[in-house]
This record gives C-alpha cells, structure tokens and sequence, in this order.
C-alpha cells in the first residue's frame, strides 16, 4: 500500500485535479486538506492477468488491484480520468495496460511493480476500446476499437508508434490474442467468425492483411468452400440458357455480388468461446456447440477434434461414474453435467497438454495427438469457471469463476485448487461503519451477500449470503446490529457482534413494498424505514425491544430522501421527509418529531392500525422554490438541497423572513453552483461540519457546511460507472465509505491532510456521541449476543412479536426456490402475514369480538330470511310459466343486483363496441374486396349450368383496362406500323429486277400462300386468328431478337388474349340470355302445370329451374332475410313504428271481411256466378231427398225421379273422365316441351364448354408465348447484370493490381537502397576489422597477437530476461529483427565482465586495455548492426515475394475474368440469335423403332417447302431413272431381235442375192425397189413421220423444263444476293462498333498493363483465323471436285443413254 502511495505521490498523472479547474470555490486551507485512496474492494470476471509470478491483477471501477498470492495484500493504482475500459497485462516484461473510458480515450502503459507511467498510446477513437492484448515478446501491443470506427490496431508501446490499423465497420470482438512464436499473426475473434491478421513488414512499414476461418457448421461439419461469384463450370440448358451465378439472377452488381450468399447456401456456424495457440503456431479453440477445433494459422483452416475411443471396460467405468455424478447434482438440486461434450469458455496451453473448464465448474486436461484427444478431469470447483491464466513460469493456474471467486491450481502437484480471493460479482449496494465506527465496516451487495471489512486495510473478515435481493442497509449506533432491506418489504437484522460470524437473528415483513431505504437517528433509539407508494415505517432500533415496529406514516406524494436529526437535550429526533410535488416543480419538506414516549407508551402516538398521529408527532410542512433530488438538516433548521433542475447546492433557512408572498413557499438564502452533473445527493458528516456532494459524474465534493467552500475532492468512480450510488462518514470523521452504481468498487478514502482543528472537532464529537452511548451499546450487545440464531419457524416468527400482535399461525407452510437455489434463511411462503396484516386482522377480530351478539342475532335473522326465500322458490317453480318469477327478483340485496346488473350493461356496452369495431373492420374488408374484385371488373364472373347435366361453363372476368395500358397499346400498334411500312420501303429499294421478274415473282409467292395457307398457324405458334385474335399486328417469331421486340410483342400478345377473352364472353353472354329465356318460358307453362295439378287434385312437385349464386353473383352483395337466422333485434321505437304501420292493415282486413254481398255469393254459389267447364270436376248432383227413404217405400214417381238421377250422375262422370284425359294429355305435353327446350339448351351449352376449352387452349398458347418471352427477357437481363458485375470486378482488380505494381516498385527501391546501406555496414565492419592493426600499431607484436585473439572473443549467447523454464511451452520462439535493440543491451551487460582488467595480458597499459574494450565494443555494435540489418533485409525480400505472388495472383483472376467476360457476351449474342419457336404440331402417334428418344441438339430448323421441293425433285429423278431403265430394257430386247433378224436377213440376202443375179438386168429405180421391197409402204412412211414428231416434243419438253429449273434457279440467287447485301450492311455496322470497342479496348488494355494477355488473345485469335482460312480452302477444294465428278457423271450418263 505504502509502495502504491508513493508511486502515485511521484506520478505526475496521478496527481488529484486542482479544484479550481472544476469551478468550486475553495477555502483558504485548501492545500492543507486532501483524499486519498486507503483501500478498494471490488470484481471483474472479464479481465484478469498475471503481472509477475507471484502477483495477479484486474480492474475494478476506476482502480486496477494488484493482489499477491503469496501474502494476499493488495495495491491500488487509480485511472485519474475515468472508468477503466479494456485491460490487459504482460507477466513476461512486467508492463499492464489498460484505456480509459471517455471520449477520445487514451491507452496507458504502466510498469509493475513501480506502478510507473511509462507511455500513453493515443489513437484516433473517439468512444471506447474494447479488447487489449500484448505480444509474448516484442514491444507490440493489439487494441480494437467499439463503434464508430471498430479499427484493429497495432502499437509498438515502447517508441510510442502505431504501425498499421485496420477498419472492420460492424464486426464486435470477443477476443484478440497475439501467437506467442511469431508476434506478426493475431487471432482475432468474434461471436460466430475467427480471422488470423497477419502483419506483414517492410523495413518500416507494417500491414494488416485478413485470412478468415472457414468454421464448422452445427453439427461439427467442415463443408468445401463454394465461390458462388465464379462458378467451377458453366453448365448449358438448350431451353433454360446458361446457368448463371446466383447473384446474376438477384440483380446485384458491385461489392454485394461478390459477397453474396443466399439464405439455403448460409449454414450457422459454430459459435466460438475460447481460444488459446500452442508451441506449433495452431490454435485450439471451444465453441458453445461443445466441440473442440484445432486451427492451422497458415493454411486458416479448421478441424474438429474428436476423443479417443475408449476400451470397453473403461467405457462401463466412464458410464457408472457419470450416472453417480448426474445422481449426486440431482440430490442437490443442480443441473446435470454433460461430461462427455462440455461447454468450454476458458482454454490455457502448456507443454504437457490442454486445461479447459467451461460452466459445469470442472477443469479438464487434454491430451492432444493428431485429432484425437484424451480428457480427463483435475478438479471440481462447483461454479461456473470464466477464465484460466498461466503464471508466467507456468507453475501457477489460476480458475476465476463467474460468482467473484478466484482459485490457484498447481498442475507439478495435481493436488486440490485452493481458493485466493473470495468476493461477489454482483454490484454493491450499501456501506456503513459498524459501531464505534473506527475498526469495522459493513456492505452489503445487491444480491444480499453481507460483508465485514476491517477498515485498516480492507481484508474480509467475513460474508454471509441471505440469498435475496437487498435495496438498502444501515448499522446501529446504539448496539452491533445491521438491518437490511429486501425488495419484499422485509428488514433482516444481523447480529455482527463477532465480526468473523455475523449471523441473522430477526426479521420483520412489514409490508408488500419494497424497501427503499434504512436510516437510524444518532442516538441509535429509532429506525425509520422508507418504502415505496410513500410508506414511513418508524421501528424500535434496540434489540432488547426485539426491532419492536413502533408504527407508520403515509404520504400522498412521491417520497426522494429523508433526513433524520437527533435532539439530545431535548430527548427528540426530528425526521425531514423530502418530497416530489409533481403539480408544481418544486420540492416539499415534510418534517415530525419523534419522542422517547413512542417507545414506553406507543398507544398514545398511534391508532388501532398503527398509523402515527399528525399531532402527536407534530408534523409541520414546508414548500421550497425549487425542485430538489436530496435534501439534509442541520439543527438549527438550516437544510440544504441539491437542486435537480440546476447544478447548484441550495441552502434554506426554515424561518418565516425567508418566506414569499405565499406564506407556505420558502426561499433560498444561497445557492452554491456545482459542476457536477446528473442527479445527485447530499450527506452530512456526523459533527455537522462537512456536507458531502455525490452524483452521477463520479467526484465526491466536501464542503464547510457554513460558508459552503470546497475541503476536498476526489473523484473516486466514473459517469460510464453510474456514478457514485452511496457515501457514509465515519463516526470519528476519519474515513469515507463510497460505492458506485454498476462498476462494483467499494471505496475507502482518509484524510490525506487536513487541519488540526477538523481533526480535533471531529474526535470530540465521537467522543461525546460514544461516552452517551457506550453503556446503552454495551447493554444492548448483551441482548444481541443472547438471541438465538433466526430460522424460518412460525413459532419463532410469532414469538419474535408481541403477544397482542401476534398473527394466527398457519400450518401449511412451503419453502420455495428463488434463482435455482434452496432459501435457507427466508420463506416465501404465501401464508407470511405482513406487520400492516396484522394490525388490521388484530383490529378486525377485536371488533369481532365486540359485536358478537349483534353478529349472533343477525345471523339468526338472515337464517330465517333464507328459508322463507327459499320456500318462495320452491312455490315459483310450481307455478305455470306465463306467472313464474325470475332468479333476480329473488335477490333481497338490492345494492348488489343494481351492481351486478351494471356489470352486466357494461360488459353488454363492451362486446357491442367490440361486435361494432369487428363489423367495421369487416364493411372495410369488404369494400375494399368488392372495389378490387367486383366494381374493378368491366365483365362480372359468371357462369351457366345446365338443367339436366352436371355441365358448367364460366365466363372470362375482365377488369377495365387503364389508359396507361391503352397508350401503351397504341404506341406499340403505331410503332408496329412505322416498322412494316419501312421494310416495305427497304424491299423495293433492293428490287433490281425488272417489272416482269417481279411480277412472276409475285405470283409464285401468292401461289406458295395458298399452298402453305394450312402451314401459317404452325408458324404462327396459336389458333387465335381463329377465335377472334389479329396475329397480323405480331412480329414474326424469327424476328425477336432485340429487347423492345420482344417487350412490344408481349404487349400485343396480351391485347389478343384480351380480344379472344371478349370474343367468347359475347358468345356466353347469348348463351345466359337464352337460359333465362328458357326459364321465363319453362315458368309460365308451369302455371298451367298448376292449374292442371290443381284441377286433378294431384300432390306432385313441379320441377321450376332458377338460377343459382354462380349464375346471378350479385345476390352475394346482398342479405336476404330468408338468409338470417337468427332473431331480429328492433329497438323500441322500431316496434313502435312497425305497430303503427300494423294497425291500419288490421283494420282493413276486418272490413273486408264484413261484406254481405260475399258472403251471400259463398253461401248460395260457392263464391262464382257462373260455373266455368275447369269447375266441371267439382260438379256434384245432389241426390233427391227421399233416398233416406227404404227402397220399398218409394212411389213410381220417385222410382223414376231416382233413374233420371241415376242417368244424370252416369253422365256427369263420363264427363269428368273425359275432361280427366284431356288434362293429363295436357300436362304430358307441356312437360315434354319443357323437357325438350332445357334438353336443347343443354346441349347448346355442352357446345359452348367444348368451345371454351379450345378458348382456353389458344390462350395457354399465347400466355405461353409470354412466359417464353418474359424468360428469354429475364435473362437477358441476367446477363447484363453478370457482365456489369464482372466489368465491376475487374475494375476492381485492376485497381489493385496497380496498387500492388507500385507496392513492389517501390518496395523494390527500397530493396535496392536497403541493400545499398547493409553493404556498406559490412564493408565497415571488415574495415574495423583490416583496421585493428593499425590501430594498435603501438603495441609490441607478442601482445598484438594476443589482443587480436580477445579482439576475436565473445562471450556466450545472452540469455534473455524471459524465463527459459521447462514449463513453459513457449520459451523457444524464434527471434526477429525487432529485438536487435535488447539484444544489443544484452550482450552489453555480457561484455562488462570481459572488459574487467582481470582479462587484460600481461604488460598492457591500462589506457590501451581501455581503448581495445572501446574498440572491441564498437566492433560488436557493427556485427549486431549486420545481423539486424540482414534480417531486416530478409524481410523486405519475403515482403517483396509476397507482393509478386499477389500480383501473379491478380494477374490469373484478371485473365479469368476476361474469359468469364467473353464467355457471357457469346452467351448474349447466342440468346439474340437462338430464339425460342412455338410450333403447333398435329396430334398423334409417332412409333418409333427403338425407345431412345433422338438427340436433337444439332439439329436444323428449314421451311417446309424447301423439303417439298426436295422431294419432288427426287421422285420426278426417280421417275426419269425407272423410264430410262424400262428404255433400257427395251431397247436390248430390241438389239436381240435384231441380231436375230439380221441372221435371218443375212440368209435371205444369200437367197435374194440369187435371185438378184436373175433379175440384175431388169432396169428397176431406187423407189421402186423400195416400194418392192417393202409389203406396206405407206404405213411404213406414217410410223416414221410420228417416231420423229414424239421424239422432236419430248425434246421440247425436256428443254421447257430445264429452262424453268434454270430460271428457278436465279430467282433463288438472287434472293440470296439482296439477303447477303442486308447481312453486309449489318456487318458493316458492327464492324464500326466492334472497332470503336477495339480500340477502347487497347486503351484499357494499355491503360492496365494486359498487353501479354492481349497478345496470347491476338495469336489465340490469328490461329482461328487461320484455321478458317484453311476449312475455307478445303471447301473450295471439294466443291471444285464435286462439280468435276457431277461433269463426269452427266458425260457418262449421255454416254449411256444418249437418247436423254
């Protein structure tokens, strides 16, 4: 402590703030009064560290303590300008680190145990730093930066120099730890990602370069890398197109394409807890899914480690001892562990293998070989483990658990953990002096746990846990009791009278209110409780009273402070009560006055409900001028409140000259101003003489309370802290008690220096205050010691009360859990009765008691009451209905049937509102649905059914089409003309021919028109011309190859969809009228249905059709009546008007009634004057009167009377039977009309269905039409974006590419530099070297030798301050050109032995031996200088190495990109050129020989005719081959016949010849012998005229036909001539693009440095070139060839058959 003064003392930075700085006013002895820190006790379970082997620290608040394990003392270093932030220490050079917490917050480092400044890093942060980390070895320190800037950087922390930083905007870090062999790679860390940053150098330049992790998924599976930005292969879909990037298709360009993932491709990762690297550079890490994963840092990539498969026996071993741990924490009411895949959070590598602990509270040890573990376990500390640290010699393994408790483990012993430090986590609530005030201190933590102190020096004496939540905490002046306050209302008392064993002894439940504060006067007398909703509870503070609860206040308003005085003189204590008015801002002062007489006669001062009474207290109220947030008093009615709206302190004077015009509001005699900020309070010292000031910055103000100067100030915690949360004197005025709000210090401050006099007042008055109160303590210590230890019983909680207030006790009683634990000391046991319970059931049942025979009588009376209502219930059910009562008239309690039946009306009220809101809700609904869906619609939905069939047909529902639609529409239309006018244009600007070529021209294709008439619709890809669509007004489909082609064709596309839709609803439309025509007509024959039925007195249903919901939609819009169900409500003037409107008809029925001309008409002829022939079937002969008469007793008058009865009733029913057939013939006919008209509808509407699914077939053809273009659209669209992200890209590389060729130019500069430099220094050093001699030339030649060879000499190797120990993994890393300057001072230290005279030879001078150790130093400082500077030589040559590689890299991927590029643009041109054809095909089927369906990728599309042509082609070759083979043919039976009639002839030559001799003399002309010869000369002559007519036409014929081939055939050229001329013309358009893209191209080329890829693209290209070149030659080559072979094979055939 005394060594940490003293460094402070002698810190500049450590030195207090002069308070002027912070605009106080300050006494005249300002510099006589000062704070200091005497201790500090606190936690932090986040950042704990090692600073030397033997000493451990953590920050706590606004201090950082140093604890000794050894002696378990403890040092304070204060942050003097906050809160500290991120921590970090070095236990290997003995240096700490730590930031603080404000804006632009500045890295302090400190040595140890110095505690010495030794820099402050100051960046560029503007809030906060959040991770700190050193290096193993090396001057280097990584911090990493909050929002805005989250900045990874690195310090060299001894030249106070930032080498490299780097920004990850976002990116929150968990963790950051340098490799302890290479210093240049970190292990950054985050919640669901790891990096390795690697720092690369180059002389005096330092870089951060990025290598990610790639982690295991949940369940523990490394899946490959896939970059979805350049895919592995490009997979073509003839019909889908090319399988683009996923980010191509998401229309992303830029950055975002290249990072994009989608949602199926993202997998959750594991989430990494801790890390630690080992002697290999790899990094073994936990995560929270249970797995362990060893890191490669060079190849950054991740494996999981898996445990070694156990033996069998070991296995069954393994399994009974976890089924007796899982038993044991089962018994203890705990969570299982899973031992088998623990969590880890903390990870600690040493040469023997891994600890690791996680939240189940065990240490493990792994044995790690390849990727597999061994683990067994080492120690079991119960509590959940955060961190492990390694002593810097690795002896010492420290366990700092989550609940503030600190373990060392010695892994060389294997023995038990040992605890260090034993504290809470939780924040502190409270501190008081424990009576007399000068030994012990009491706090007491949020989550209840009590500690002792001792305040000399701060070490705990003791802790006990009540394992509730606690809102306050006091100590008794008058005896060594500590009442705490719990946010249930309860006070706990401890008996602390042995401060190694406090223990609780009483508790009292006063109230379901939370405690707010406890507060004692001085004389230790009261205890006056301050809870919520403006409660005062005033106890008896003596343990001899046991705690007694003397009674309570309630006040309106909001309750801020409370203040109590103590009066000795007078034997009063005065309690001010400071409250928020919230009608006015102003602060009121409730004050009473508390006498002894309230303990000894408590029935005087309080009611039966233990309320206090306003005049026995005497409570006086006073109105201030402005809102305070704490107020104190003084004794002469003098208070002080700290203003809540102003920073000011305001004193009052409580005396009517300081009043306003309004007598109740008091002025402020002074305000004192303040530069604290935030709400505070105030507190006095006991003597009255300082009033400290406390708020939310952090600085505790004291001031003379009577002319309010500053004493003293001190900021003890920080505004990122929460402030300052309390602050108590100590009795003698020696020490100050502070705790802040959240950062978990408990503060102890004394009196640096001060007055004498302060000094002296301050004894004096604990003098005083102890010798009043020395016996009453002593006595009452007695009484504390002698109460038993207190346990949840109800007899002991009833028996701790008084009698009178004794509760009932209840039996049933439940112990309960709260956070997981079993509550030992407390019960929340519902049947706990509360002090205020208890008085009102004390006073309930003394009333009770009071009226019990008034109570007896009543209850006899109500018996009574009773049976007589019930025997009346029992009469009312006997009684009909029409007189029954209802239940509620029963009821006799006439207030609570009115409440009840308000109840009932406003629950009636509630649901009619909430049935309105719903109905409200539902009209909107609908009208919004009959807006969009009804009124929206220019053709309703409709449909028709048929009578007799099960048929259904619909209508098209069409909405309106917008004008926006429309106009749109008709620019394409117009657009569509202006291009067809124009290529009519084009055509006859390329018309070459004459008129009569182009008429022929004209008639061949109106000729192939109506040939290919049945052939249009199969091009044109629909029937819609058919049903009522224009397809003239499309494009062709092979003319769709630019974007607005295609978007205009959709937009016609959809007009002729909506044209066939309105075609067929005209034809619906007729249909629907013809039904209802049909049921109109079916309607009025079924009338005469009717009457027929009627006539015939027949019961038969009559079939009458109606249209249904489907057919008349509008019915839907509209409620019938017939439609409700249920009862219609009518509201009172409703049944008003409807029985007004009632009356009249009544009245008029009854008149009608009353008509005698009717009623003389009914009675007389059945209501009819005359009997109409539909009447005849209800005609009667009345038989005559005498047939009641016997037979025999009739005359023959009535005989014959009887027959013509008889005659006319005969005849009257064969009329009857007659009129019967009639009508049945009638209703025969008139239902088979019915049947035959609804039977012909059906069948007309069977027709219209068969029409409509040829409808719907034609718009599925054109709708997919659309789908087809929409793709082809999409993408194209996909496309652009690709080649825009691709061009992005390269941009993008490009950039770097330069980047990183000026990188290496200028690296190589200073290469070349560097080299020149590290030359020179060698040449130096031979020269120091060369110029030894010459040096020492003074010397005689024996010693020369011999100082040469010590000049030679060196001594061995230094060895570094780093321990070397076995234990430690890491003592043999490598070392760098960084540590050049400790090495150097190393080997110094060395050379101060050798360089003693004891070495020098023998006959030396001194001054020579002097100057050689100079030389011979200087000669070591050049060899140290090579070596630095060849290392550091070394790494600018790896650095350069590296920087080609990337460059090579680039290089590659820029060369990818563009093939990447090429490859989309082909893809591009390939969509405009390949279009996707709709053809309609007829149907049927096609048998195939085998059922491999052909490949038809190579396939070509040609017209049709073309095939025509070809075929007749071969079938007239054909023809022509078969006519010459059958000539052939005959032509050689021919030659045979005449070879044979040529022997013949010969032999009749030989017989002419004869005869010839005979008649050679006869003088006979050539004519004549041939006349002679031949036998029918004329026929002869006839046959050879027509052989030579057929053969002259064939050769016409012949000669027609291959003129018209021939013709064809130019008119064929010449169509390919003007096609060829078009293509050409485009060419040369693209030709003038494609060179302006040429030569943008070379500029960017050149521009980029692409020269050598542009060159193996241009001999890529020549090679092509080449190539087509050659194909170009062997195809002329060929054809040349062939048209040789098709010459030889016409002069053949002519030779063979000449006569063709």
């Amino acid at each position: 402590m005394a060594a940490a003064r003293e460094a402070q003392s002698a810190d500049p930075a450590s030195e207090e703030p002069r308070p002027e700085a912070l605009g106080g006013r300050r006494c005249s002895s300002a510099e006589e009064a000062a704070l200091e820190v005497s201790w500090v006790q606190g936690f932090s379970n986040k950042n704990f560290g090692f600073i030397s082997n033997q000493t451990v620290c953590y920050p706590c608040g606004n201090y950082i303590l140093f604890l000794d394990i050894e002696t378990k003392k403890t040092t304070v270093l204060q942050c003097q300008t906050g809160q500290v932030g991120a921590f970090a220490a070095n236990g290997n050079r003995q240096v700490l680190a730590f930031s603080d917490r404000r804006l632009n917050p500045v890295i302090y480092i400190y040595t140890f145990p110095e505690l010495s400044k030794l820099t402050e890093l100051k960046g560029n942060v503007q809030l906060d730093y959040t991770l700190l980390a050193f290096s193993f070895r090396g001057p280097y320190l990584a911090s990493y930066s909050s929002l805005p800037e989250f900045v990874l950087s690195v310090w060299n922390w001894q030249e106070n120099i930032l080498l490299c930083s780097e920004s990850q905007p976002g990116v929150t870090a968990t963790s950051l730890s340098f490799n302890p062999m290479n210093w240049q790679q970190l292990c950054f860390v985050t919640e669901s990602s790891v990096s390795i940053w690697h720092i690369e150098r180059n002389n005096d330049e330092h870089h951060l370069k990025q290598n990610p992790v790639k982690l295991p998924d949940g369940q523990g599976t490394v899946s490959p890398h896939k970059d979805l930005f350049f895919p592995v292969s490009h997979s073509e879909d003839p019909y889908h197109g090319p399988d683009l990037p996923v980010s191509a298709i998401a229309g992303l360009v830029g950055e975002e394409a290249e990072t994009f993932m989608p949602r199926d491709y993202l997998k959750p990762s594991v989430r990494p807890t801790a890390h630690c690297w080992t002697a290999t550079s790899e990094i073994y890490m936990g995560c929270k899914e249970g797995y362990v994963l060893a890191i490669d840092a060079e190849r950054c990539s991740a494996s999981v480690l898996q445990q070694k498969p156990l033996p069998e026996y070991m296995c069954k071993l393994s399994d009974v001892v976890s089924y007796a741990r899982r038993e044991v924490q089962k018994s203890k009411g705990g969570k299982t562990k899973n031992l088998q895949k623990p969590v880890l959070f903390a990870m600690e590598f040493c040469k023997e293998g891994l600890y690791a602990a996680g939240s189940e509270g065990i240490l493990f040890f792994y044995h790690i070989k390849g990727l597999q573990y061994e683990m067994k376990i080492c120690a079991d500390i119960l509590q959940p483990i955060s961190s492990l640290i390694f002593s810097p010699d690795y002896t010492i393994l420290l366990l700092v658990t989550d609940q503030g408790t600190v373990y060392t483990y010695k892994p060389a012993r294997s023995g038990e953990t040992v605890k260090l430090l034993d504290t809470c986590s939780s924040c502190f609530l409270a501190a008081d002096f424990l009576t007399p005030g000068n030994k012990y201190c009491v706090s007491v933590t949020i989550s209840g746990e009590v500690q002792v102190w001792l305040l000399e020096d701060g070490t705990c004496l003791s802790k006990l846990n009540l394992d509730i939540e606690a809102t306050a905490m006091a100590c008794c002046p008058s005896s060594n009791s500590v009442a705490v306050g719990t946010k249930r209302g309860q006070i706990y008392f401890l008996d602390v009278t042995k401060v190694e064993a406090p223990r609780v002894v009483h508790r009292i439940f006063l109230s379901k209110f939370p405690v707010l504060s406890l507060h004692y006067d001085q004389s230790g007398q009261f205890l006056i409780a301050r809870a919520t909703e403006g409660h005062i509870f005033i106890l008896d503070a003596r343990p001899s009273k046991l705690f007694q609860v003397l009674g309570y206040i309630v006040l309106t308003d909001e309750v801020l402070d409370l203040s109590v005085v103590s009066d000795f003189r007078n034997d009063l204590v005065e309690v001010m009560i400071l409250l928020n008015v919230a009608e006015v801002q102003r602060a009121r002062l409730e004050i009473f006055c508390l006498s002894s007489g309230l303990t000894t006669d408590n029935d005087k001062y309080v009611d039966e409900q233990g309320m206090l009474n306003a005049n026995a207290i005497k409570e006086e109220q006073y109105d201030l001028d402005y809102p305070l947030s704490s107020a104190v008093r003084l004794k002469d009615n003098i208070v002080y409140g700290y203003c809540a709206c102003a920073p000011f302190i305001c004193k009052y004077h409580l005396s009517e000259e300081n009043m306003l015009e309004d007598p109740s509001v008091f002025l402020s005699e002074k305000r004192t101003p303040s530069k604290q900020f935030g709400s505070g309070f105030l507190r006095l010292s006991p003597n009255s003489r300082w009033l400290a000031s406390a708020a939310k910055d952090g600085i505790l103000f004291i001031y003379h309370t009577f002319t309010m100067d500053i004493l003293a100030q001190k900021h003890c915690h920080s505004y990122q802290g929460g402030g300052i949360r309390s602050m108590v004197f100590s009795l003698d005025g020696k020490f100050i008690l502070i705790n802040g709000k959240n950062d978990g210090a408990l503060v102890c401050l004394k009196w640096k220096k001060i007055k004498k006099i302060e000094v002296k007042e301050a004894a004096s008055h604990w003098q005083s205050l102890f010798a009043i109160l020395n016996k009453s303590t002593s006595n009452e210590n007695v009484v504390l010691k002698s109460m038993a230890e207190w346990q949840f019983d109800p007899e002991s909680t009833s028996a701790s009360l008084p009698e009178e207030e004794a509760p009932l006790r209840s039996s049933n009683v439940e112990m309960t859990e709260e956070d997981g634990n079993v509550t030992s000391l407390y019960s929340a046991s519902t049947n706990n009765m509360t002090w205020i319970g208890q008085k009102i059931k004390k006073v309930i049942r003394e009333e009770t008691q009071r009226f019990s025979n008034q109570k007896e009588e009543l209850q006899m009376g109500i018996k009574k009451l009773r049976k007589t209502i019930q025997k009346m219930m029992h009469e009312n059910e006997q009684v009909p209905d029409i007189e029954k009562l209802e239940q509620h008239e029963f009821n006799l309690d006439i207030e609570e049937l009115e409440r009840a039946q308000a109840e009932a009306e406003q629950e009636v009220a509630r649901v009619r509102k909430e049935i309105e809101m719903e109905n409200l809700a539902n009209c909107y609904l609908q009208d919004v649905i009959k807006r969009e869906c009804w009124d929206a619609m220019c053709v309703k939905g409709r449909a028709v059914k048929c009578f007799h069939m099960a048929c259904e047909v619909k209508n098209y529902p069409l909405k309106e089409r917008s004008e926006e639609e429309l106009e749109t529409l008709e620019k394409v239309l117009q657009l569509k003309k202006i291009e067809t006018a124009d290529l009519k244009v084009q055509k006859k600007s390329l018309e070459t021919d004459s008129e009569s070529v182009l008429s022929t021209e004209e008639g061949e294709k109106a000729e192939e028109g109506m040939a290919d008439g049945s052939a249009s619709y199969c091009l044109t890809g629909s029937l819609s011309s058919q049903y009522g669509g224009d397809t003239s007004i499309l494009y062709h489909q092979w003319d769709l190859h630019t974007r607005e082609q295609r978007v205009n064709q959709i937009v016609l596309l959809k007009d002729i969809i909506y044209k066939v839709k309105t075609a067929f609803n005209k034809e619906f439309d007729i249909v629907a009228r013809q039904k209802e025509q049909e049921i109109a007509r079916v309607k009025e024959r079924n009338v005469r249905i009717r009457e027929i039925l009627a006539q015939l007195d027949l019961q038969v249903e009559v079939w009458e059709p109606a249209l249904t919901d489907d057919e008349i939609p509008e019915r839907a819009l509209t409620v019938q009546d017939s439609e409700i169900k249920v009862e219609k409500y009518l509201t009172e003037q409703e049944i008003e008007k409807e029985e007004m409107l009632a009356k009249p008809e009544a009245e008029r029925h009854l008149a009608a009634m009353d008509n005698e001309r009717l009623r003389a008409l009914n009675d007389m002829m059945g209501g009819v004057l005359e009997v109409k022939k539909e009447d005849i079937l209800k005609m009667d002969i009345p038989p005559p009167p005498f047939i009641s008469k016997p037979e025999h007793v009739w005359n023959d008058e009535e005989k014959k009377i009887f027959r013509e009865h008889e005659q006319k009733v005969k005849e009257l029913s064969e009329e009857k039977e007659k009129y019967r057939r009639a009508l049945e013939n009638e209703l025969k006919k008139l239902e088979a009309s019915i049947q035959e008209t609804t039977k012909n509808f059906d069948d007309t509407l069977c027709k219209l269905s068969e029409k409509k699914v040829k409808f719907e077939m034609v718009i599925y053809q054109e709708e997919l039409k659309i789908v087809n273009l929409t793709y082809a659209l999409m993408l194209d669209e996909e496309l652009n974006t690709r080649e825009a992200g691709l061009r992005n890209f390269l941009l993008k590389k490009e950039k770097e590419k330069v980047k990183i060729a000026r990188t290496i130019q200028t690296t190589k500069n200073k290469i070349e530099t560097y080299t020149d430099t590290y030359e020179n220094a060698i040449v130096e050093d031979k020269n120091l070297e060369c110029g030894f001699t010459k040096e020492f030339a003074d010397v005689p030649a024996n010693l020369l030798d011999e100082l040469f060879q010590l000049y030679k000499h060196r001594p061995k190797a230094p060895v570094t301050e780093m321990l070397l120990d076995t234990a430690n993994p890491y003592g043999d890393c490598p070392g760098s050109a960084e540590d050049y300057k400790d090495a150097l001072t190393l080997l110094m230290k060395a050379m101060d032995e050798l360089d003693s005279p004891e070495h020098r030879p023998n006959g030396l001078d001194l001054s020579i031996w002097e100057r050689f150790c100079r030389a011979r130093r200087n000669k070591m400082e050049s060899e140290e200088l090579v070596k630095w500077k060849a290392l550091t030589l070394e790494d600018m040559q790896a650095f350069l190495q590296r920087r080609m590689d990337d460059n090579e890299k680039i290089k590659s991927e820029i060369e990818n990109i563009f093939q990447e590029l090429t490859w989309v643009q082909e893809e591009k041109m390939k969509l405009e050129l390949n279009l996707t054809i709709q053809f309609l095909l007829k149907q049927g089927q096609v048998e195939l020989e085998s059922t491999e369906i052909p490949d038809y990728t190579d396939a070509l599309l040609i017209n049709k005719s073309i095939i025509e042509e070809l075929n007749c082609s071969i079938m007239a070759q054909g023809e022509k081959k078969i006519a010459s083979m059958v000539e052939y043919k005959d032509f050689s039976k021919g030659m045979f016949q005449l070879e044979w009639e040529h022997k013949k002839m010969r032999m009749q030559i030989e017989d002419l010849k004869q005869k010839a001799r005979d008649i050679v003399t006869l003088p006979i002309t050539k004519d004549r012998q041939l006349f002679l010869t031949v036998p029918n000369h004329d026929s002869h002559i006839a046959r050879h005229i027509s052989v030579m007519e057929q053969t002259l036409g064939l050769m016409d014929k012949l000669h027609e036909k291959n003129v018209k081939n021939y013709q064809k055939r130019i008119k064929e050229l010449e169509k390919c001539i003007s096609l060829k001329e078009q293509a050409n013309y485009k060419l040369s358009l693209e030709l003038k693009e494609m060179l302006v893209s040429v030569s943008e191209k070379r500029h960017i080329f050149e521009a980029a440095d692409t020269q050598h890829i542009s060159e193996k693209m241009a001999k890529q290209r020549y090679r092509e070139i080449l190539k087509q070149k050659h194909l170009r030659r062997r195809v002329k080559e060929q054809e040349e060839e062939f048209e040789v072979l098709q010459a030889e094979v016409e002069r053949l055939r002519s030779r063979t058959f000449p006569a063709l």
